[in-house]
């Protein structure tokens, strides 16, 4: 795959239309996407089945829901588990698509980024003649959420990192943090699949969540070993959150900053990325 942007500098869209679809992790409902190139800046949102309504620009401000994923409010209808998908574009250098979705929910499909880099790849990728603006906090911006918090300091590029700390012995204290390129994220972050606990299925499912998920989708983790062995890091877990944390930070665009998360979570992304949106937002540069 590849050759991918040098840095997340100048933009970029998609340089011909790619569908994927497949089962969503919490509805369990088939759902279908076509990524299509796009002349305006961010990205936009429209549906498949309705194809009269007007395009939206995601951001932060359409975050509805951030319960084990990021569901986004638009107009009448709403759509869940964003984050892979953007994280993919965002990683990939790609500051500029439309996203046509059927369904209600954004297909899983093997619980990585990597499937919807595969597609990037597919349909390639065009530059364009703009700069990229990029919040750039001036000073430090930390958020707190029970044990957890979320911080970004002012930088000349993107690094992201973050640290977990699970009881669970297969999984226990990981810690990453890394300089971000759309090479890097490519090899060291897309590939990083979503995981679960063995002892929450059955509580997570009785809520009516998680009904697409299975062991070719998610990694489980039960006690001090997985049910689905091999990982593809030894540090998979806390890859995948730094992968969480870059598809929420898309909505508003990636920041010219030093971000970390400890014990992240949805909810603490998204309320970084508001307060992100707070900021100006001058051109980018490379780093």
């Amino acid at each position: 795959m590849g050759p991918w942007p040098a840095d997340y500098s100048q933009a970029w869209t998609l340089a011909s239309a790619v569908d994927r679809s497949g089962v969503g992790l919490h509805s369990g409902s088939t759902g279908r996407v076509r990524l299509e190139p796009s002349e305006r800046p961010g990205y936009w949102l429209g549906w498949l089945d309705q194809p009269s309504l007007p395009l939206v620009r995601l951001t932060p401000a359409a975050v509805h829901s951030t319960t084990l994923c990021t569901a986004l409010q638009l107009g009448g209808r709403h759509v869940s588990t964003v984050e892979h998908l953007l994280a993919a574009l965002a990683g990939t250098g790609v500051s500029q698509a439309v996203l046509l979705v059927e369904g209600e929910e954004i297909p899983l499909l093997d619980g990585s980024a990597l499937p919807w880099v595969e597609a990037i790849a597919e349909a390639g990728l065009e530059a364009l003649s703009s700069p990229v603006a990029a919040p750039a906090p001036q000073a430090p911006l930390t958020l707190h959420q029970g044990d957890g918090f979320v911080t970004a300091l002012p930088g000349s590029g993107l690094r992201l990192g973050a640290a977990i700390d699970f009881s669970d012995a297969a999984i226990g204290r990981q810690m990453l943090s890394l300089a971000l390129t759309p090479a890097t994220f490519v090899a060291e972050i897309a590939p990083a699949r979503t995981f679960g606990l063995r002892s929450q299925v059955d509580q997570l499912r009785a809520a009516g969540l998680i009904r697409g998920g299975c062991l070719d989708n998610a990694l489980v983790c039960d006690g001090d070993r997985w049910l689905n062995p091999p990982l593809r890091f030894a540090d998979e877990p806390v890859r995948h959150k730094i992968l969480d944390l870059l598809g929420d930070l898309a909505l508003v665009g990636l920041p010219r900053a030093q971000v970390f998360a400890f014990r992240g979570s949805h909810g603490l992304h998204i309320a970084l990325a508001a307060a992100l949106a707070e900021l100006p937002c001058p051109a980018s540069h490379p780093a």
